[in-house]
């Protein structure tokens, strides 16, 4: 790890720590004359100045982007450490071109924005294919940690954007950033499509071998987009040095062909199986027409359903469908909802062990499964226990602390702070995750384990989020075989080792998700009735009473307080849908 660098020795040093790494440029960089293989463009070149849409924050002055044509494109780069941001010098810069392949060699930096130089070295290695695609490397060095490079891309018209195989939208002039991977915006694979108001498609993306956070950047101008490329380095193993994973960006006749290549990479790259082979997946979860999302305790304490009312619900289900059919998907089943994160315990309130492994048993003994649900990376730093994993808290790639504190649990208008993000890839934290799953399976018999947020990776100082979501998974495999995970809202690399999804992914890819897992709908899906979310902190939406013939995901019932008691013919009308959609879907 470099030695941190003190606020009194950064002001002395005048302009701080780049000035002084330029005191040692090389003399050669003082001084020589652009290469004529590079058009001297800048951050302003070709976009709106001031943007005429929703803008991003963005340097105030015309950085500097001297950019190599590469095929139809335009390509320059950026490289940023985690204390300042660098151009490639045009004056130390070669273009090499030989056939379908070009390398641009830059042995120096540029930072303040061009008007100082600094040691440093950016190599990128192209190629053209014959449809025009470019696929490109970059590795950039420099005298401090690298966080990350940027390629800017030009050359590609405006249109809409799909990305992640989600559906196209119109960013119109506004200036858009998506993250992969992103839990809350989809973003569960590193693919955006662009189709041009001609019908032309093109294609980025990323062709990782690991999962590392990566963005696209969308600008428009007048005459088509400026296109950030992003590929940040992991931040638990800081370097000199950094390289980007293949970049490829190119045309395409559909979406279809667009978003194939890029899956078939994803598959083979993680050795995804296919739903019809994949031996995580047991046989119940195969046949499983309905889930029925019984909620238990609010954060507030508030029980919806306790474990007595549950097996009630249980036995009239028992009689509108057959029970083999059924998951039984269990939020809050251990009392006040994340507050009681990580403990795992059944709540007295509720009914007691006691009274949760009678549900368990009972249930099983009528045929369903039972799935309860664990926070994959909430822990409240109020019990004693914390103390157990305190070293597994998150932080992101500069040091600032990531916490679960986007929810406003009590409704004073605030999120609350009181829950740290948990890392997996720390071991104390993936110890203690494992052994609580691993003592509700052992004592009550359970049937799988529901892994809560489990599409979060965030980038951050100590450890790989997700190989720490895979060995977890692994180790409760060979300590349970047969007992699945089901994780919430899976990026691409997670369907290779959890076999079923809370929530769908790629709408307009759907065999690209669907032909490996199986999915069903959020917990928060309104309530027949009022449309309650239950525990999750929604409120309240409309509740949708059909079940669209083609819909992909598992049709899902909330059941809050008064589902039972006051929608129950609500409840029997779409359990009848649901067999239907499950003996449809057999045919």
């Amino acid at each position: 790890m470099p030695h941190p660098v003190t606020r009194r020795a950064f002001l002395a040093s005048g302009a701080g720590t780049a000035a002084a790494l330029a005191a040692t440029a090389p003399a050669a960089a003082a001084s020589g004359a652009p290469s004529p293989d590079l058009q001297l463009l800048t951050s302003r070149s070709g976009v709106y100045t001031p943007a005429r849409g929703e803008a991003v924050l963005q340097f105030s002055f015309d950085f500097p982007e001297a950019s190599v044509q590469v095929g139809p494109l335009l390509m320059g780069f950026r490289v940023q450490t985690y204390e300042n941001a660098y151009a490639i010098d045009p004056t130390v810069t070669r273009v090499v071109r030989d056939g379908n392949r070009t390398s641009l060699t830059c042995d120096g930096l540029l930072w303040a924005g061009g008007q100082e130089k600094a040691p440093g070295t950016l190599v990128a290695e192209f190629m053209v294919e014959a449809d025009g695609t470019v696929q490109w490397t970059a590795k950039a060095e420099a005298q401090l940690p690298v966080k990350s490079i940027t390629t800017v891309v030009r050359g590609l018209p405006r249109g809409e954007i799909s990305v992640s195989g989600q559906d196209f939208t119109d960013l119109k002039d506004d200036e858009k950033v998506f993250e992969y991977p992103n839990f809350f915006h989809g973003v569960a694979t590193p693919l955006a499509v662009l189709k041009a108001a001609d019908g032309r498609h093109f294609a980025l993306s990323a062709r990782q071998t690991a999962v590392r956070t990566c963005r696209f950047f969308f600008q428009p101008g007048p005459d088509g987009y400026r296109i950030e490329l992003i590929h940040e380095g992991e931040g638990w193993a800081k370097a000199n040095s950094l390289a980007t994973p293949p970049w490829r960006v190119g045309p395409a006749a559909d979406y279809a062909a667009a978003a194939a290549p890029h899956f078939a990479h994803v598959e083979k790259t993680y050795g995804i199986p296919s739903l019809a082979t994949r031996p995580d997946m047991p046989a119940w979860m195969r046949e499983v027409d309905l889930v029925l999302s019984i909620h238990g305790a609010h954060w507030t304490g508030y029980i919806f359903n306790d474990y007595a009312r549950i097996l009630e619900i249980l036995r009239w289900a028992a009689t509108q469908i057959d029970p083999k059919r059924v998951m039984v998907f269990l939020p809050a089943w251990d009392g006040r909802y994340y507050w009681n994160y990580p403990l795992y315990q059944p709540d007295p309130r509720m009914g007691g062990a006691e009274g949760f492994k009678r549900l368990v048993s009972q249930a099983q003994k009528l045929g369903f499964r039972i799935v309860p649900m664990f926070g994959t990376n909430s822990a409240n730093k109020v019990w004693e226990e914390f103390k157990l994993f305190a070293d597994a808290t998150t932080e992101r790639v500069d040091g600032d602390s990531f916490d679960l504190n986007w929810v406003d649990w009590d409704n004073d208008r605030s999120g609350e702070g009181w829950m740290p993000f948990m890392n997996l890839g720390v071991e104390s934290w993936r110890r203690w995750l494992g052994e609580r799953i691993s003592a509700t399976i052992r004592q009550f018999g359970v049937d799988g384990y529901f892994l809560d947020i489990a599409g979060a990776a965030i980038n951050n100082t100590k450890a790989d989020m997700h190989e720490g979501t895979r060995l977890l998974v692994q180790d409760l495999a060979q300590r349970h075989p047969g007992i699945p995970p089901v994780g919430e809202m899976l990026y691409d690399a997670q369907m290779a080792f959890i076999p079923m999804s809370h929530v769908t992914r790629y709408a307009l890819a759907p065999a690209a998700y669907d032909g490996y897992v199986r999915s069903y709908q959020h917990l928060s899906r309104p309530a027949p009735g009022r449309g309650s979310t239950g525990v999750h902190e929604a409120g309240f939406g409309t509740y949708k009473p059909e079940i669209p013939p083609h819909q992909r995901a598992i049709p899902t019932i909330t059941v809050v307080d008064d589902t039972f008691t006051k929608e129950r013919a609500a409840m029997a009308d779409y359990i009848k849908q649901a067999k239907a959609w499950g003996e449809a879907r057999r045919k």
